[in-house]
C-alpha cells in the first residue's frame, strides 16, 4: 500500500503530472458485511472515469491507464483490508492507492491534475499521530486521530536500518529473531524472538538506537506528526534517554503493546495525546492573535487570499468543516463567490490552503470549536 505522508513530502501528487490525471475518491467500511458492496461502488466510479476518458480525444493508451485501476478491482484481499475511504489517483505512468481513517465523498474525475483536497485536509487535519509500540522482542507502528487507530506497516528503509542493528545480535545465543509487526496479534511480517529472554542491556540499546533513528528519518520527519511510546517501564526508560525524536511526546503508556485489543489501545493513546494536540492548538491561536495584534495576521478570506498568492502565509487555520464556494485567480488572488453545486466551482478554504502550502507555509485544519475566528480561517503572515 502507497503510502500518503511519503508520497505528500515527496510531492508525488502536488507536483505536476503529464495528462489526463484521474482521481477516485470512495468512503468504504472495515467490516463485513458492510464491505461487500465496496468493489462494487468502485466499479461503478471506473466506469465513470472511462465516460470521462472517452470524451477526451487528445488521451492516449486509455486502456494503459484503466488497467491499474481495474486490477485493483479485482483484489479479494484489498477489498477484506479496508478503512473508511480509498483514494485512487492515476496518469501516465503512475498509479497511487491510499487507505484513509476517514470517508471522503464520492467523486470520479478526468483532467489535467489530480483532485487532492480532500488529501490535503486529511493529511492536515491538527489531531493525527503515531503510535510506536516498542519491546525488546519487536517494534509495531500505528497511526490514528481522535477516531480511528490503524497498524501501519514501516517503510522497507525503516526495516532495513532495524534489521541491520538485529543482525548484529544474531550470532549471539540469546538472540533468535525480532519482530517487524504491523499491529496486534499474528499480523505483520515476523523476525522476531522465539524465546522468552531478553537481549541483554547493551544489545537492546544498540537496536533501539536504530528504531528511533528509522522511525525518526522513515517516519516521523515525512509525516510531521507526534509520536506517543507504548512500552514497559523499563523500556520507556531506556529508549527515551537515546532517542533524538523532537515529537516523542513526554508521556507514554507503560504497558506492552500487544497486551492491548486494538480497540483499548485507541482509547488509551487518544487520552494520552489529546492533551499535546490541545496544548498545541493553544499555542497556534495565542501566536495568531499576537500577530493580528501586529498587524500580521488576518482572518480576512479576500485579504489572506492575496497574501497567500504572494507567499506571505506562514501559517494557517483552516475550520474544518467549513466551506466557502467560489473560485480564485491564483495569478491575483481575487475571489468569486458562486454555488458549491456548479461542478466547475471549488471550495475557497481548500484552494486557500492549497497556495499555502505550495509557498512552503503550514496549514492546519482545527475543528470549529478551536477557531479564534469566525470566518473559517486564521492566517499569520511572515514577518
Amino acid at each position: 500500500m502507497d503510502s500518503l505522508d511519503n508520497d505528500y513530502t515527496a510531492g508525488v501528487f502536488l507536483d505536476t503530472q503529464e495528462a489526463p490525471c484521474l482521481s477516485l475518491y470512495q468512503p468504504t467500511h472495515r467490516s463485513h458485511p458492510d464491505n461487500q458492496q465496496d468493489p462494487i461502488r468502485f466499479r461503478n466510479l471506473l466506469r465513470s472515469l472511462e465516460d470521462s476518458l472517452k470524451r477526451e480525444p487528445a488521451a492516449k493508451d486509455v486502456q494503459a491507464l484503466l488497467n491499474p485501476f481495474r486490477k485493483l478491482a479485482e483484489d479479494a484481499d484489498f477489498w477484506n483490508r479496508t478503512n473508511e475511504g480509498l483514494v485512487a489517483l492515476g496518469a501516465p505512468g503512475l498509479f497511487r492507492v491510499y487507505r484513509l481513517q476517514r470517508p471522503v465523498r464520492e467523486l470520479a474525475v478526468v483532467a489535467e491534475s489530480f483532485h487532492i483536497k480532500p488529501l490535503l485536509r486529511i493529511l492536515q487535519s491538527a489531531d493525527r499521530y503515531h503510535v510506536l509500540g516498542l519491546s525488546r522482542q519487536g517494534v509495531q507502528l500505528f497511526e490514528g486521530n481522535r477516531d480511528a487507530l490503524d497498524p501501519v506497516q514501516l517503510s522497507p528503509d525503516a526495516e532495513r536500518g532495524i534489521s541491520e542493528a538485529v543482525s548484529t545480535d544474531k550470532k549471539e545465543p540469546h538472540v533468535q529473531v525480532w519482530t517487524f509487526g504491523a499491529g496486534p496479534g499474528p499480523a505483520g511480517v515476523r523476525h522476531g524472538h522465539a524465546s522468552a529472554a531478553d537481549v541483554a542491556d547493551q544489545d537492546a540499546e544498540r537496536i533501539f538506537r536504530a528504531v528511533d533513528r528509522a522511525i525518526l528519518e522513515n517516519e516521523t520527519r515525512p509525516s510531521g506528526l507526534p509520536l506517543l511510546l507504548v512500552a514497559l517501564p523499563e523500556n520507556q526508560a531506556l529508549f527515551r534517554r537515546i532517542s533524538r525524536n523532537p515529537l516523542l511526546i513526554d508521556q507514554g503508556i507503560e504497558i506492552n503493546s500487544d497486551a492491548l485489543s486494538i480497540e483499548e489501545l485507541r482509547d488509551r493513546a487518544w487520552k494520552a495525546v489529546e492533551p499535546y494536540y490541545l496544548a498545541r492548538l493553544a499555542r497556534l491561536v495565542d501566536l495568531f492573535g499576537l500577530a493580528q495584534s501586529r498587524d500580521l495576521g488576518g482572518a480576512d478570506l479576500a485579504q489572506v487570499m492575496r497574501a497567500a498568492v504572494a507567499g506571505r502565509v506562514a501559517t494557517l487555520l483552516i475550520e474544518a468543516d467549513r466551506k466557502v464556494p467560489g473560485r480564485v485567480d491564483p495569478a491575483t488572488g481575487a475571489i468569486e463567490f458562486h454555488d458549491l453545486a456548479d461542478p466547475t466551482v471549488d471550495d475557497l478554504l481548500d484552494d486557500l490552503g492549497e497556495l499555502v502550502l505550495k509557498y512552503g507555509g503550514q496549514v492546519l485544519v482545527v475543528p470549529s470549536d478551536r477557531m479564534p475566528t469566525r470566518s473559517g480561517l486564521a492566517a499569520i503572515y511572515r514577518a
